[in-house]
């Protein structure tokens, strides 16, 4: 592993924009979706997207767990919050995301609802332990990077008898968000940047067949801006000589099969959902993660009975269009003026991983 810094060296970056602009053919065009939000921001904190010729077109994808996560599924862990006797835990962004009539968690909270903020499953199971004259509900959610450690939790809970305890998983798949943008055939892409921290726990054979049935390049990448760099460059390339491959540029900490143990503890513990319901994407199905019965003690929607409403967007709000890459941030009308990091209206603004979070926090809306 090498220091951060050499992935941020400054002449290495204008040699990589420059091989870029010599093999991009300004007269094509190449619309490349960085898929996981990480990219986007890396990509307008570092400045990438100015380095790039302007036949590069950078698409924003919908990597981003909190800013896919539809209303409906958002209003659910209100109600989860507001009953009585309940504690709800969940990552700190979630706590912002606006549900119906723009109540979120966050103003639950302040409602009265006994909602906390944790950095891991491992601290649900712990608030657990701490009281058990209450019900403690994980509202757990992410890509395929976050779903292990939930698994390992709902298995503790298990092997402790913790009967307190049970996880409202909203845990989603990367590979079927992707094939369902493809499919739309809205935001026209030719290649993707596949994600990071997703594909050291998948590893990058799930992309191949992918690649194969929509002739779609992809290289994986890791987050940092020369990362970036080269894998738009490995694009390009394939681009420019018909190939349509799965290629690895974050060899240093992806490989082909993956974290096969983290693998097998999430078969074991979650199942495929028939189909699951995304913001933008509508239901995409085989999208999403529900507890396998052999867990069903643990699982939040079957203990709490929990019904599911799907829920419209904020009809001002153009989160949808931007998850799907058929529009950037500042074409919304609400984008840094009713819209902003402070008072989000789309969850788009709420994750740190959120389109409109990078194009506000580095400037671009100045654009």
């Amino acid at each position: 592993m090498k220091y951060i810094d050499e992935f941020r060296d400054g002449a290495l970056a204008r040699k990589l924009a420059a091989d870029i602009r010599r093999e991009a053919h300004p007269d094509r065009s190449y619309g490349l979706m960085e898929f996981c939000g990480g990219h986007t921001h890396a990509i307008f904190r570092h400045g990438v997207q100015d380095l790039l010729p302007a036949c590069v077109r950078m698409i924003h994808g919908p990597g981003c767990p909190v800013c896919v996560l539809p209303v409906g599924r958002a209003d659910s862990a209100i109600a989860l919050a507001r009953m009585p006797g309940v504690i709800l835990c969940t990552y700190g962004d979630m706590l912002r995301v606006p549900g119906s009539d723009r109540v979120s968690l966050l103003k639950a909270k302040a409602g009265g609802a006994d909602v906390r903020m944790v950095y891991s499953s491992a601290d649900a199971l712990k608030i657990a332990r701490e009281n058990p004259d209450k019900q403690v509900v994980f509202f757990a959610i992410g890509f395929e990077t976050t779903t292990p450690p939930t698994a390992v939790a709902i298995r503790q809970a298990k092997q402790i008898g913790l009967a307190n305890f049970s996880v409202f998983s909203s845990h989603v798949l990367t590979p079927a968000a992707i094939g369902a943008i493809m499919q739309s055939g809205e935001a026209k892409v030719d290649g993707v940047i596949g994600p990071a921290h997703v594909s050291t726990v998948t590893g990058s054979r799930p992309y191949e067949p992918f690649a194969a049935q929509y002739k779609m390049p992809v290289v994986i990448a890791g987050f940092e801006p020369l990362d970036v760099m080269q894998a738009i460059l490995m694009l390009v390339r394939q681009l420019n000589e018909g190939r349509a491959e799965v290629e690895n540029e974050f060899t240093r900490a992806v490989s082909r099969e993956g974290n096969l143990k983290a693998q097998n503890l999430v078969a074991d513990v979650f199942e495929l959902r028939q189909t699951f319901e995304w913001r933008g994407l509508g239901w995409v199905p085989e999208s999403g993660l529900q507890i396998r019965e052999k867990y069903a003690a643990f699982d939040a929607e079957r203990r709490f009975e929990l019904p599911y409403q799907s829920v419209a967007d904020n009809q001002a709000c153009e989160c949808s269009a931007i998850i799907r890459g058929v529009m950037k941030p500042p074409e919304c009308k609400l984008f840094g003026s009713a819209c902003t990091p402070d008072n989000p209206i789309g969850s788009c603004m709420v994750s740190s991983e959120g389109a409109c979070a990078a194009y506000y926090t580095y400037g671009r809306y100045k654009d």
